[in-house]
């Protein structure tokens, strides 16, 4: 059996004790005295809904963040079963008077886009999009680029096969930035190890790759593990929400196989399968919603643009597994330090920009 976690990061947020069945979040005070709400934030997920395991639980671990540290704030979600519903769920929390709505995912982008316009005094905030050019929407984004680097970093030195792989849910830059940076970790541990690590699934100069076309379906990504796994890989990195937790369904059944999660802290989004992930590529979505809930209620501005890096903590390595080489673990502290310092460069074109 593969060794337990070094230690833990973040608490569990108990998603299923957060949302009902109608999708909407109830009174955070329950069994408590009354503490009388003055502002009112609202979460559209896209269509992973919050319990994907990946960035829609992450931004309602933010959510609930909000209300922990401000229990006069009261929150809700409305979680979207097809993109057709992303401009309907807006419209439906602007008509109930939340005072903050928060779209989550890159693919609301253009839905949010067309309501914010229409409806110029409502606030709102998106996660992993950059939307501001429009005056009431405050945009968080994450360079998750750098921190996968270090997951690639790892996957390569990690690896006995010489072959590691990552796939995504669909081809959109908030998914392909976390293949780019995986890939380019691998090349420069090649280049720094004199080693021939492959990639499959993702080549970041042509931008070509293995998608599953989906972000729920945890068979396909099983399919795809399976399929990198017959052609030797043993790290796989899956970039899809409910469809990467195929990718352990596999590692599982064979201890030279381990993988590594994405967004959330596998370990705790996923922790029935914590045994198989050398770690997680992280993006702090939890404090940055929770910072723009806060900002909101106290009058803070109603656009802005905030890009989560390595060095200001918005994106990171979980901790690593703890049969992960000693020495390895030191190289990829080293790296961190270079890629704060701007010794390294990632090339990723969907990096965030300022």
């Amino acid at each position: 059996m593969r060794g337990k976690r070094m230690a833990a990061i973040g608490v569990t947020c108990g998603l299923a004790l957060f949302v009902t069945a109608c999708g909407e979040a109830p009174d955070s005070d329950s069994g408590n005295e009354a503490v009388a709400k003055d502002f009112k934030a609202c979460m559209v997920t896209d269509t992973g809904g919050v319990e994907d395991r990946s960035f829609n639980a992450s931004a309602w671990q933010g959510m609930n963040a909000a209300v922990e540290a401000e229990p006069a704030v009261e929150v809700a979600v409305k979680e979207s079963q097809t993109e057709a519903d992303y401009e309907t769920n807006l419209v439906g929390f602007i008509n109930e008077g939340c005072d903050l709505i928060v779209a989550v995912g890159g693919l609301m982008g253009e839905a949010l886009t067309t309501v914010a316009t229409d409806y110029p005094d409502q606030r709102f905030a998106i996660v992993d999009a950059n939307l501001s050019d429009l005056p009431n929407v405050y945009s968080m984004e994450f360079n998750a680029a750098q921190s996968s680097f270090l997951a690639g970093y790892l996957a390569a030195g990690t690896s006995e096969t010489g072959k590691v792989a990552t796939y995504g849910g669909l081809n959109i830059p908030p998914v392909t930035i976390f293949m780019d940076g995986f890939a380019e970790g691998v090349d420069y541990y090649n280049e720094k190890n004199d080693a021939d690590v492959a990639v499959l699934g993702w080549n970041h100069k042509s931008q070509d790759g293995s998608f599953a076309e989906s972000f729920e379906d945890a068979a396909k990504g099983k399919s795809l593990t399976e399929n990198f796994v017959s052609q030797g890989a043993d790290v796989i990195f899956p970039v899809a929400g409910k469809t990467g937790l195929g990718t352990p369904t596999v590692t599982q059944t064979d201890d030279s196989l381990s993988s590594i999660w994405v967004d959330l802290d596998g370990c705790e989004s996923a922790s029935e399968y914590c045994e198989e992930f050398l770690t997680t590529s992280e993006k702090n979505i939890p404090d940055a919603v929770s910072a723009a809930i806060l900002s909101a209620r106290d009058g803070g501005p109603k656009d802005g643009h905030s890009i989560g890096t390595l060095e200001n903590g918005g994106v990171s390595l979980a901790a690593l597994r703890a049969d992960v080489d000693a020495d390895l673990a030191a190289e990829i502290e080293e790296v961190k330090a270079a890629i704060i310092a701007g010794d390294i460069t990632i090339e990723s074109i969907a990096q965030p920009k300022e």
